[in-house]
């Protein structure tokens, strides 16, 4: 009986056991699924339910620190909450694409520590006994709650970020890559806050967190002991006691010319040697004579003018002409030298609102165009890496402006179109008028000297605000990696003090690119290794004519040839796929990029040729106009919701930048001949003359700009178009307004430089008289 009452109630409660649990399973089943659950990487409750567990694995110093942490949590002090709330969590838009959760920088730095005193502290204790009793009893409640809760940290804290990988076989988290910001005590080590993630972090058979690697904001970087800064320091230094140097003697010269108008504005009359005397003598004796400072004027006259002046021994009348007029061109020299960084000069110059008769005014308006276009590109770029709402960007790529941006690799064709055109016009026009027959006009080593002078000259000029700006980029770089919660788009901390002679150099297209410095340099790379092909082709066609068309062509056709095999064996697809996706491959390298340029100097010979006269009817303008429009809003717009075949996409890869210069080069014929109408108007308009003249420094550095902005902040960027437009129009404003002043300061002095020295008369061979007949 005793066991049949035992087998009953073992019964009974193993029925229940089974309800209990079945009512648990029928529970889990229906409440919903919560991707909190899932993403749940860091709190203070796991932190404070593992403490025991993390303290065993942690350093020693962090461990107790920690552990007061967590008590000050469960007693609500200010201090630790405040550490909880900068630390960073999962919140909303995981499918929005919000894989920073990076918290709160600044606020976990703000977080006042025992023994400093912070102005907030400052501002209680200025409060005296008597502002105190002044007080209601609820506001001296308030009061008293307020001091109380404000009690500072006892210890040091610091801030860390967090990359995690998630492994999972969830599709939506696969291969994701999160940012995590955690405020905890600064005696922690990185090994410590691996840790401490590890353990707090939820890891089971959905989802596993990888720790890629723990950043400290307390590693400090010695801006003042960097190499690279040390010498843009120094450089800067000596760069601005000489502008200081030329400015002032600019206004000393200026001063002086107006006291020579002012002389000469006088009546003066012609004195001998024995008059002068006399007069000299008379002025001293008679200082109050109406007369003194016409006389004095007119002394200074005959002085500068005649190189005569009272005394002056008569041995020097005996020196030879030739020992004159060389002291005479060095001192000019120097001169003229000093002068080139005078500040005011170069700002005139810079703003002056006029070109020379010689120039194609329209090419100023694309280069400022095209200039605008790269920073909204950039700009893009740039938000979408370090925004919150990354799919953002795939809503509005669907759009059909969105084109502008996606298609905006045609801005950098419009900048090579115009080197080739400007190239080309000019050295045809320069040859035309005999400038270039001191080096002689025939022969392998008057062309080796035209090269030579080419090549030196836009070396010389390109390269110095170039150095400057990659040792700004170098030294920039390093403090964003050490104290930015950020990581650097690129590696320019690392490569540019390992490869900036690639830079110099102008080859850094023809390396990968993980190992290129200023990754956007990739222009001027390919540019100047243009400028030496043309450079050649425009030295052959001076003799052989016909050879240098042919190389030309040629050119052309690899250039074309090889783009569409790259695109082919790599299956790429230009309407779908990222315009950056074969960066390396075909975006970047000279011989996919060729054509515009090459177009460009066709397009200036045919100019020359005709020397910017080219009649047609109303009838061929107008089609002219409507062909050209077409084919540029077709490259741009075109491909809208186009799927083009591997053979189709290769094509297009190949010649669609040649179309684009053929389109260009209708717009600068059509302007520079008087057909070009109201765009003429446009694109010539004054006011872009010293904007385009800023677009070197400014392109140089805008990416450096957009850097600083997203590297100062303390969040991501939440996309909107609004937003991007004010970020863009910011963008465009700062670029060249430090374009203008790098421009004011080291490029300016350098062209100034070069002007002089490519114009004194002793490195030119007077050219011998031929017979004409």
């Amino acid at each position: 009986m005793r066991l049949l009452y035992f087998l009953l109630v073992f019964c009974c409660i193993f029925k229940s056991f089974i309800a209990n649990v079945t009512n648990i399973s029928d529970s889990d089943a229906s409440n919903p699924v919560e991707i909190r659950k899932f993403l749940e990487f860091y709190s203070s409750e796991k932190l404070s339910d593992s403490l025991e567990d993390i303290r065993s694995l942690i350093s020693p110093n962090c461990s107790e620190d920690v552990a007061v942490f967590v008590d000050a949590l469960r007693n609500g002090e200010h201090w630790a909450l405040k550490m909880d709330d900068a630390s960073g969590r999962y919140s909303s838009g995981w499918f929005w694409g919000n894989q920073y959760w990076i918290g709160s920088q600044g606020l976990c730095e703000s977080i006042p520590i025992e023994g400093q005193t912070s102005n907030l502290e400052n501002m209680k204790e200025n409060h005296t006994k008597e502002t105190r009793e002044e007080l209601s009893p609820s506001q001296a409640e308030g009061y008293k709650t307020y001091t109380t809760s404000s009690a500072p940290s006892p210890y040091p804290i610091g801030y860390f970020t967090v990359k995690i990988k998630l492994n999972t076989s969830l599709d939506y988290m696969e291969n994701k890559k999160i940012q995590l910001g955690l405020c905890l005590p600064s005696s922690c080590q990185d090994g410590d806050v691996k840790k401490i993630i590890e353990e707090t972090s939820i890891s089971s058979r959905k989802v596993h967190v990888k720790i890629l690697g723990v950043k400290s904001q307390q590693e400090y970087f010695d801006i003042f002991r960097d190499t690279t800064f040390q010498i843009l320091c120094s450089v800067t230094a000596v760069v601005a006691i000489l502008l200081i140097a030329g400015t002032a003697y600019d206004f000393y010269l200026t001063y002086e010319n107006d006291q020579s108008f002012t002389c000469t504005s006088m009546k003066c009359t012609t004195y001998t040697n024995s008059e002068l005397q006399a007069n000299d003598k008379h002025i001293k004796l008679n200082p109050s004579n109406l007369d003194v400072k016409n006389n004095i004027c007119c002394l200074h006259s005959l002085e500068n003018n005649n190189n005569s002046a009272v005394d002056r021994p008569n041995d020097i009348f005996t020196e030879s002409k030739s020992t004159q007029k060389q002291e005479k061109l060095v001192y000019t020299i120097l001169k003229d030298m000093l002068l080139s960084f005078s500040l005011r000069t170069n700002i005139k110059t810079i703003c002056d609102r006029s070109v020379g008769s010689d120039t194609i005014s329209s090419i100023h308006g694309l280069k400022v165009v095209s200039m605008v276009w790269v920073i909204l590109g950039h700009t893009c770029i740039i938000g979408f890496k370090y925004s919150d709402n990354m799919e953002y960007r795939k809503v509005v790529q669907k759009e059909f402006f969105f084109q502008t941006i996606t298609n905006g690799a045609f801005s950098v064709d419009t900048f090579f179109f115009t080197s080739g055109f400007l190239v080309s016009f000019l050295y045809f026009r320069t040859n035309e008028k005999g400038k270039l027959d001191a080096l002689g006009r025939k022969g392998f080593l008057a062309g080796c000297a035209h090269f030579c002078g080419l090549v030196g000259y836009r070396f010389a000029r390109l390269s110095v605000p170039y150095l400057v700006v990659i040792g700004l980029v170098e030294v920039c770089m390093k403090w964003f990696t050490y104290n930015s919660i950020f990581a650097p788009p690129t590696m320019d901390h690392i490569n540019c003090p390992k490869y900036w002679w690639r830079n110099l150099l102008y080859i850094n297209t023809l390396f990968p690119d993980d190992q290129m410095c200023m990754l956007w340099s990739w222009y001027l790379s390919d540019d100047t290794q243009f400028y030496v092909l043309g450079a050649v082709l425009l030295i052959l066609a001076t003799s052989h004519f016909k050879i240098a068309a042919f190389s030309l062509v040629a050119f052309m056709l690899s250039s074309w040839i090889t783009t569409g095999y790259i695109s082919i064996i790599n299956n790429h697809s230009p309407s779908s796929e990222d315009p950056l996706a074969l960066f390396d491959k075909i975006y970047d390298k000279p011989w996919t990029r060729l054509s515009p340029y090459l177009i460009g100097m066709i397009v200036g010979w045919i100019l020359f040729k005709k020397n910017r006269r080219i009649k047609m009817s109303l009838l061929a303008n107008i089609v002219g106009w409507l062909a050209s429009a077409a084919c540029l809003l077709s490259l741009v717009y075109g491909l809208y919701e186009v799927n083009l075949s591997v053979v189709a996409g290769a094509a297009y890869s190949s010649l669609s930048h040649s179309a684009w210069a053929l389109g260009l080069g209708w717009v600068v014929v059509a302007c520079a001949t008087g057909n070009g109408g109201f765009i003429n108007s446009i694109l010539s308009a004054t006011i872009l003359y010293p904007v385009s003249r800023i677009t070197y420094c400014a392109y140089l550095l805008h990416p450096l700009v957009m850097r600083i902005m997203i590297m100062h902040m303390d969040y991501p960027l939440h996309l909107g178009k609004p937003l991007m437009i004010a970020v863009f129009i910011g963008q465009v404003v700062m670029s060249y307004l430090l374009g203008f002043v790098l421009s004011v300061v080291y490029e300016a002095p350098i062209v100034s430089m070069l002007k002089i020295l490519t114009k004194i008369p002793s490195f030119r061979p007077k050219r011998k008289p031929t017979n004409t007949t």
